[in-house]
C-alpha cells in the first residue's frame, strides 16, 4: 500500500512499536491507532515507544509533545521473557498469551522463549500458575524507541498478524465441525420415530434445540463475514 492510499490509522500504526502489549488500554496496536485517529484515545499512552513514540505521533498529528500518562505504565529498558525451565509444567497458557508466538513447547512439555521474537509484553507473566516467568531487561541504558528498531517492529507486527489469521482459520474450522455435528444429529432427530406423546415432545424439544443453535451459528458467521469486510480485526 503506498503512502497516498494509507487512511490516518494506518500511518499511526506504522508509528508504534507494535509490541502488542495492551498497556494502552486497547488489545492491540491497531485498535489503539484507530482510536488516536478517531480522536477517543491519547497518542501518549504507549509506554513501548516512549517520548520519541509520542513525538512520533504528535508531528504526524500536528499536536504538541506531551508526556507519557503514567497510567499505561513507563518508559523503560526493554525485556525479554525469560521461562524457569526446572518448574514450568508445560501448561500452555503462556502461549496462548503470547501475541507474536515467541513461545515455543507443547502441552506437559517445557516452554521456552525465544528472545529475539519476544517484544517485552509482559503478557505471559500473569497467566503462569507456577511463577516460572520473569522479565529480564535486555538493552541497559536504551528505552523506548532506542531500545527497539524499525525491522523489530515490522516483524513483530508480521508475526501477530499471522497469528490472529490463524486463530480465525482455527476459530472457522472448529465453527464448520461444529455445525456439520449440529445438522448430522438434527438429521438423526428427524429420522426417528416417537411412539408416544411425551417421545414425540422430547424430538420436537430436541429439534427446536439443534435449529436454534444452527441459527446462532449462521449469524455469528454472516457477522464475522460483514467485519472482515470491514477490515475490523
Amino acid at each position: 500500500m503506498s503512502d497516498s492510499q494509507k487512511t490516518l490509522a494506518d500511518r499511526i500504526e506504522d508509528l508504534l512499536p507494535q509490541t502488542q502489549c495492551t498497556k494502552c488500554g486497547y488489545p492491540a496496536c491497531r485498535p489503539y491507532a484507530e482510536a488516536i485517529a478517531a480522536g477517543s484515545a491519547g497518542y501518549n499512552q504507549c509506554p513501548p515507544g516512549g517520548a520519541e513514540g509520542i513525538a512520533r505521533i504528535a508531528a504526524l498529528l500536528g499536536k504538541p509533545v506531551i508526556p507519557l500518562n503514567p497510567v499505561h505504565g513507563e518508559e523503560r529498558e526493554r525485556p525479554v521473557a525469560v521461562i524457569d525451565e526446572t518448574l514450568c509444567i508445560g501448561c500452555t497458557l503462556c502461549i496462548q498469551a503470547c501475541p507474536v508466538d515467541a513461545i515455543v513447547g507443547a502441552a506437559k512439555q517445557m516452554h521456552t522463549v525465544l528472545p529475539s521474537l519476544c517484544t517485552g509484553c509482559d503478557l505471559c507473566v500473569a497467566p503462569c500458575p507456577v511463577d516460572c516467568i520473569q522479565m529480564e531487561p535486555v538493552t541497559p541504558g536504551r528505552t523506548g524507541w532506542a531500545a527497539w528498531t524499525q525491522e523489530q517492529a515490522d516483524a513483530a507486527r508480521a508475526r501477530h498478524d499471522a497469528r490472529a489469521q490463524r486463530l480465525q482459520r482455527d476459530k472457522e474450522e472448529n465453527d464448520a465441525r461444529l455445525a456439520a455435528k449440529a445438522v448430522a444429529k438434527l438429521q438423526e432427530v428427524d429420522a426417528s420415530a416417537p411412539a408416544s406423546d411425551d417421545e414425540r415432545a422430547e424430538k420436537e424439544r430436541k429439534r427446536a434445540i439443534i435449529q436454534a443453535a444452527i441459527e446462532r451459528a449462521r449469524l455469528q458467521k454472516e457477522q464475522a463475514q460483514r467485519e472482515a469486510a470491514q477490515g475490523k480485526p
